[in-house]
């Protein structure tokens, strides 16, 4: 693991230090290397071309939409990228739906693509998450890997 050092203005830092307080981070490095995994995750995506991701899919909908809550199951079965699904009645209306996904980005933001259209769909977003070890695509700690999760102390080396 490198050290760097970075210079920010207070504003941001002051984000940095909310979302800390808000998410739990044990530490500021934490929660900067995890903002930059989520920001890289997209051009890792793109130099991957047909490498395997994992993938999310959120969306919200209305089921009251004739025939909608049958096309999504549908695509969900007939895509090929689809590995669980979570589904939550948010309202009298409206449904939110968590797709797990994995393939290739293609094949995920295709299927993405095609249940983020459907009428009745008003709400749609696929976050990217690289398989497989070596870069940034790990999520390894050199002190155990879910130590952060637990609440654990800040260290120097973070």
């Amino acid at each position: 693991m490198q050290r760097i050092t970075i210079t920010i203005d207070d504003d941001l830092l002051s984000a940095i230090d909310q979302l800390c307080e808000q998410r739990g981070y044990g530490s500021r490095s934490e929660a900067v290397r995890d903002i930059v995994r989520d920001a890289v995750a997209p051009s890792q995506a793109a130099q991957a071309g047909g490498g395997p991701f994992y993938g999310a899919l959120s969306y919200v909908y209305s089921h009251g939409t004739r025939d909608l809550a049958r096309r999504l199951t549908d695509e969900g079965h007939h895509h090929g990228v689809s590995i669980a699904n979570l589904h939550v009645h948010l309202t009298r209306d409206d449904c939110l739906e968590v797709a797990v996904l994995r393939g290739s980005v293609s094949a995920m933001q295709s299927f993405a693509d095609r249940v983020t259209t459907q009428r009745g769909v008003r709400y749609g977003h696929l976050h990217l998450i690289p398989e497989g070890s070596g870069g940034l695509a790990d999520h390894a700690h050199p002190h155990g890997e879910d130590d952060h999760h637990r609440g654990r102390p800040a260290t120097e080396n973070d």
